[in-house]
């Protein structure tokens, strides 16, 4: 069962012959970042540090100096609005941890992110294809809050996967036609391993996401099924994956398991990993990208301590160039940014040549490294 939020591009491919896919890490436009936006939410917050979504604002500004209130719609994304423009991707995907709702009925779990239904026009002003929405906040609240993030994506042409009002809907992948160039189909999952738990599973009856635990075989048999019972030949078949912890680079044997299984078995062209503040290693494996974690995108953690090593407020574009027909990759560019003020701004010399460093560091194991490119962007390499 494919998801009706199906959606055509005509525009937006790099060669006659291969497609370019837009994907990031995590997009939390929630708290701060929704209180900076014209339509903000109550800022009521439920966590035992800060009771006011306002405050992370005011770190925000103690870091970095005014954030402008109310900020337009674009205002977040500051230079990826160019790079975008520039690279043309023809599907733009991001990991959205953030329901969109007035719900006033959280799950009390310690954080809670929430962006006002008014705000939407903030993810379509980045002209955003689709939301993986399989993550360890879509319900923060609850069935209705995850109910309403749906109506409210699918009602700006938004597509969604990872999640739905059953299990049927959670499973089912978006589904983008570009003109000329055939499908791709996005699925969507989310792991305990990154917070999300059991419970939070759709079933017949219940909304929820579409759940998986990498280290189960049962759960892994039924994830290369789903993609095989879907994919066409000719499909570019993309699954983003919530996997893993917030911090460190360490990549475990479950997620290269399952990651070459996705790929080796149910024809996978793109693993899409995320859940890591920040980027972690890259592998090609049979010719298919295979992103680790890809690191937070948009967030309000700006002026927050602790763990400052890992350069969280460094986070990476990354434009993946595939082959139409086959899916195998062609090219990767990686467009170094860092947020400030709320805002993603161009990432100086110095923090791309670290960027540069430590992702080749970390993709030794995988023979992949990264070289410096045109107009401050990096270029993968692989053996």
């Amino acid at each position: 069962m494919l998801q009706d939020a199906a959606r055509e591009r005509t525009q937006g491919t790099s060669t006659a012959d291969a497609v370019t896919v837009f994907l990031c890490g995590d997009v939390m436009t929630g708290r701060g970042i929704d209180q900076i936006l014209p339509c903000p939410s109550d800022p009521v917050l439920y966590e035992l540090a800060v009771e006011d979504a306002r405050g992370y604002i005011e770190l925000a500004e103690r870091a970095g100096g005014p954030i402008p209130r109310p900020a337009d719609f674009s205002y977040v994304w500051g230079a990826a609005l160019e790079a975008w423009s520039r690279r043309a991707p023809a599907v733009r995907l991001v990991n959205l941890e953030t329901a969109i709702t007035t719900s006033d009925e959280p799950r009390l779990k310690g954080i809670n992110y929430r962006m006002h239904p008014g705000n939407v026009p903030c993810l379509t002003a980045a002209q955003i294809d689709c939301c993986a929405l399989a993550n360890n906040h879509i319900l923060d609240w609850g069935a209705a809050g995850l109910i309403d993030t749906i109506a409210a994506l699918r009602s700006a042409d938004v597509a969604t996967a990872g999640a739905g009002r059953d299990a049927d809907e959670a499973a089912a992948p978006a589904l983008i036609e570009i003109e000329g160039k055939g499908r791709v189909l996005i699925f969507s999952w989310g792991s305990q391993t990154s917070g999300a738990p059991r419970s939070w599973g759709a079933s017949a009856d219940r909304p929820g996401i579409h759940w998986v635990e990498e280290s189960s075989p049962a759960d892994v048999r039924r994830v290369l099924d789903v993609v095989r019972a879907a994919k066409r030949e000719g499909d570019i078949v993309v699954a983003s994956i919530h996997w893993g912890p917030n911090w460190g680079y360490e990549v475990p044997e479950e997620q290269i398991a399952l990651a070459h299984a996705l790929v080796d078995v149910a024809g996978v062209d793109v693993v899409h990993g995320h859940s890591s503040h920040h980027p972690k290693a890259i592998e090609v494996h049979a010719g298919r990208l295979i992103l680790y974690g890809c690191g937070d995108f948009v967030n309000d953690y700006e002026g927050i301590s602790g763990f400052e090593a890992y350069r969280s407020d460094l986070v990476m574009m990354y434009f993946a160039t595939l082959r139409a027909g086959t899916g195998e990759l062609v090219r990767l560019e990686l467009v170094p940014l860092r947020m400030r003020k709320f805002r993603l701004h161009r990432a100086a010399a110095e923090d791309a040549l670290w960027l540069r460093d430590v992702l080749s560091r970390e993709g030794a194991r995988f023979g992949t490294s990264l070289e410096l490119g045109e107009d401050g962007g990096l270029l993968l390499r692989w053996s």
